[in-house]
């Protein structure tokens, strides 16, 4: 059973405070963007008007298949409080493009180019943090067997996984919560020594 704490009224799973991660796109080649199962994104209700207000931005950067899907398809499935983005032959989201090999997000692409303010689904922008909820979030690291470049990175570079996804738990929480979230961490970061003062195990 993984331990867990509460920041407010947000459940943790404590291990997130300790994990480290960094993307690695030159090893990893973007696989979170084309996982198997047929089901892309988790999509917020409110983010389906924001995307569709950036298509147009966003349309040009894709491959005529996917084109093709969104006109015919749409790019979202799913009820209410459970959409998601779709996907091309049970692998890509619909909103990925290639370049150099890597799968990347055209929806990114479009923000970066200044052209659309929407940056990409929170679920994306947080990942590899996912976000369930029962009642309330709870935060809990997604295992991905093709992310172990990034594991490799985060303990190379020393990347804790709640800094390398701070900007995106910033958009979701605010800044209070994710100060508290890093309080936290420090209070785990510091361990008992015996007979002396408690030292602070970090690595910096």
């Amino acid at each position: 059973m993984k331990e867990l704490l509460v920041v407010d009224d947000v459940v943790v799973e404590q291990s997130l405070l300790t994990r480290k991660f960094a993307c690695d796109l030159l090893k990893c080649k973007g696989a979170c963007c084309s996982l198997p199962g047929g089901r892309g994104a988790p999509l917020l209700n409110s983010e389906i008007g924001e995307i569709k207000k950036a298509l147009p931005e966003v349309i040009p950067h894709l491959t005529e298949d996917k084109k093709e899907a969104i006109s015919k398809r749409g790019f979202y499935e799913g009820a209410s409080g459970d959409y998601a983005t779709t996907c091309i032959d049970d692998r890509d989201c619909v909103f990925v493009y290639r370049e150099d090999g890597i799968a990347k997000c055209a929806i990114e692409k479009s923000f970066n180019e200044g052209k659309i303010d929407f940056r990409k689904p929170l679920s994306c922008h947080l990942y590899p943090i996912r976000v369930r909820r029962f009642g309330g979030d709870v935060l809990r690291y997604h295992e991905l067997s093709d992310c172990k470049p990034a594991i490799e990175k985060g303990e190379s570079q020393n990347i804790d996984v709640i800094d390398f996804v701070k900007a995106a738990l910033l958009r979701l929480y605010g800044e209070s919560w994710v100060n508290k979230l890093q309080t936290y961490r420090e209070l785990i970061d510091v361990e008992p020594v015996p007979d002396g003062p408690a030292r602070n195990t970090r690595r910096r």
